[in-house]
């Protein structure tokens, strides 16, 4: 039997690096459609005369859309399995931005935003089934880091894709670019589709109750205080994160007097820097099972670094530096908090429990511009960094209850 294992490792490394890198994949384009919108707001606003609350209203249907949307689509994997729900958002995102493309009011264009953000729902509880079914666990912490990874990616590669494209053919075709994206990825999909399988975790014909059955028993999660402090965790992180995408750039320039292009510079040194974070997280989440330390110490540094910036006593380049450290301890935290919401789920319930978990992201970006925007139309800029800081030292408090939780019965075993 000690021949036969080095026969067998490297196939089933070939294996979880295929899924991995294809779950990855989707994952990016799931990022990638947060800012289709945002990403042409300066061809939209004069195309169809529209307000700034105009814009922002169309940014808060995706969001509310998808975090209502992803609640209901962990049900929906548990039931008929990922591969098929993931198939129908991959979908739905194409025929949203076609849809956009082809808008001639700005009714057209909520339509087209709500289709977004009901294909964007069911990404996270999708994703996150695959790779607890089909990766190895040893291997679970770095998958969890290149889905996270990936996600950066998609953000960052969204305003150089569209802008570039609208800039020389107008939106529509910038639009229509990207409609070809999630087409792509399907394809791709259709064709790991045997290394992607997952069995549906409910079966219909099974009607006795219990964590992973029907009726009551899909509700059962629902009462386990883990599960909410989950979903407060990422509403947490999510305000913090929605304020920094937001109105970071906007608060540099107040409080440090730099340019436009330093302060932009700043946000793209936070997002660069939390993709390394969360390669280095997936290394460090791999070698320990007290996640919530992790996150304590990560979320502590950065919150402690966004006091220092909201203090304005470092000069404008060390803003930057700040800025990307920030963003490097937050991207630490990424893997180990989902393998401390992988360990808080009820077995058999994964697909629900990271629907309504991330549902929190959703809300916490949809509450976030709007908290950190009333800051800065009342004259607070110092205030955005040092709410920032508050949120995530509240996270942290939620990180550690739920650590706390999981350890309590293995003690108790032992």
């Amino acid at each position: 039997m000690s021949q036969a294992a080095p026969a067998t490792n490297p196939v089933s490394l070939r294996q979880d690096a295929r899924v991995i890198a294809v779950v990855g994949v989707a994952h990016g384009v799931s990022h990638f459609y947060h800012l289709i919108l945002a990403a042409l707001f300066v061809w939209l606003k004069p195309a169809f005369s529209l307000s700034y609350a105009e814009l922002g209203l169309l940014m808060s249907v995706f969001f509310v859309v998808s975090g209502t949307g992803q609640a209901l689509a962990g049900f929906l994997v548990d039931r008929v399995g990922a591969l098929r729900v993931l198939y129908g958002g991959m979908a739905l995102l194409g025929v949203s931005a076609l849809v956009l493309s082809s808008a001639a009011s700005y009714t057209a264009l909520l339509c087209g935003s709500m289709l977004a953000g009901l294909g964007n729902a069911i990404f996270h509880p999708v994703d996150f089934t695959l790779l607890n079914q089909r990766v190895s666990k040893a291997r679970l912490a770095h998958a969890f880091s290149v889905h996270g990874v990936s996600g950066q990616l998609g953000w960052a590669a969204a305003p150089a894709f569209l802008a570039g494209i609208a800039s020389i053919s107008g939106w529509r075709s910038a639009l229509v670019a990207a409609a070809a994206i999630p087409f792509a990825v399907l394809a791709l999909l259709y064709f790991n589709r045997h290394v992607l399988y997952a069995d549906p975790i409910e079966k219909p014909a099974e009607g006795h109750k219990g964590a992973g059955g029907q009726g009551a028993g899909s509700l059962d999660f629902l009462r386990s205080r883990a599960v909410w402090m989950c979903f407060a965790f990422f509403l947490l992180t999510s305000v913090a994160l929605g304020g920094i995408q937001s109105f970071s750039a906007t608060t540099l320039i107040a409080l440090y007097n730099v340019s436009l292009a330093s302060a932009t510079t700043g946000y793209t040194a936070f997002m660069l820097a939390s993709a390394c974070g969360m390669v280095v997280g997936g290394f460090m989440a791999a070698r320990t099972l007290n996640h919530d330390r992790t996150i304590a110490c990560a979320f502590g540094a950065a919150a402690a670094m966004a006091v220092l910036l909201s203090l304005s006593l470092v000069p404008g380049w060390m803003a930057i530096v700040l800025m990307g450290a920030i963003g490097f301890s937050s991207g630490i935290a990424g893997p180990s908090r989902d393998l401390l919401i992988r360990a808080a789920a009820p077995k058999n319930a994964t697909g629900r429990v990271f629907g309504v978990v991330y549902s929190g992201l959703d809300l916490g970006m949809t509450l976030g511009p709007l908290l950190f925007g009333a800051l800065l139309d009342g004259h607070r800029p110092s205030w955005v960094f040092l709410c920032v800081a508050l949120f995530q030292a509240l996270a942290i408090a939620t990180a550690v209850g739920v650590g706390e939780g999981n350890r309590a019965p293995a003690l108790q075993k032992a």
